[in-house]
């Protein structure tokens, strides 16, 4: 297992939001983590990428502490994109990709031939060629999601963590943004844990997926045992029909509000 946490509680003060959490995370899948407004899936995605400390319990990267790791050796393995980006907004889209490349160099340090080819690749990856001189600001949010993504790409690692990455977009990028990650899974072998609201695209893009309730595990599996008629009554407080398919992934529709 590349990720894991071991009985972790994690809170804010003395409000404690994941409660006595255990899970796995295997390596070269998708994993998404689910669960209605409040129940945890951001602060456990942070807790994860190491940025917020675990109260109690463990954290453990490659059979080690997160803890143990040194904040820049951490970043050559994992990459973090928060759902919420700040940059300059006077910077190219080549420039911020190159920021990836800063956990791998010394300080003051220049990009040098080999880091610049790691830049043309991700900006290939992620069909960024024409726009790679264009201001961040001026591009898309769809394009613009697609540069953060080059840059943790830059970082080369081997664990992506990802918070909500289609929100905010129109459906066209939002399939645009699902199938980059499948193909970024596929092709490079990256280890993808990123957190979703929408469960018929956490259907489409996941090995595995990961159901939180008031800071708890209710389910974790692969998408066709953890959707349910009772996971979305008892978690989303909804009612849905399902579609089954052996060529094709979990679908769901129709959904009501269920009457309490």
């Amino acid at each position: 297992m590349t990720l894991e946490a071991k009985n972790v509680h994690i809170g804010y003060h003395d409000n404690e939001i994941i409660s006595d959490l255990t899970l796995q995370f295997e390596a070269g899948k998708i994993h998404s983590i689910l669960g209605p407004n409040g129940c945890g899936k951001s602060t456990l995605l942070k807790a994860l990428g190491k940025q917020l400390q675990a109260s109690s319990g463990k954290i453990l990267f490659k059979n080690s502490e997160i803890n143990q790791w040194n904040r820049k050796a951490f970043a050559r393995e994992l990459a973090f994109l928060m759902q919420v980006h700040e940059s300059n907004p006077e910077i190219t889209v080549r420039q911020l990709i190159e920021y990836g490349r800063f956990p791998h160099k010394r300080k003051f340090e220049r990009l040098n031939q080999e880091d610049q080819a790691i830049v043309d690749q991700a900006i290939t990856l992620t069909h960024l060629g024409e726009l790679s001189e264009r201001a961040v600001d001026r591009l898309s949010g769809g394009e613009r999601q697609r540069a953060w993504i080059a840059m943790a790409l830059a970082q080369q690692p081997t664990v992506l963590l990802l918070d909500e990455p289609t929100s905010y977009l129109d459906i066209h990028h939002q399939l645009e943004i699902i199938e980059l990650i499948k193909q970024l899974n596929v092709e490079q072998g990256i280890t993808i844990i990123l957190v979703l609201h929408d469960i018929n695209q956490a259907a489409m893009v996941s090995d595995r997926m990961i159901v939180l309730q008031s800071g708890r595990i209710y389910d974790s599996g692969i998408p066709q045992n953890v959707i349910s008629k009772k996971m979305l009554g008892d978690v989303f407080k909804v009612d849905a029909e399902i579609k089954v398919s052996e060529k094709e992934p979990i679908s769901i529709y129709n959904f009501q509000l269920l009457k309490t």
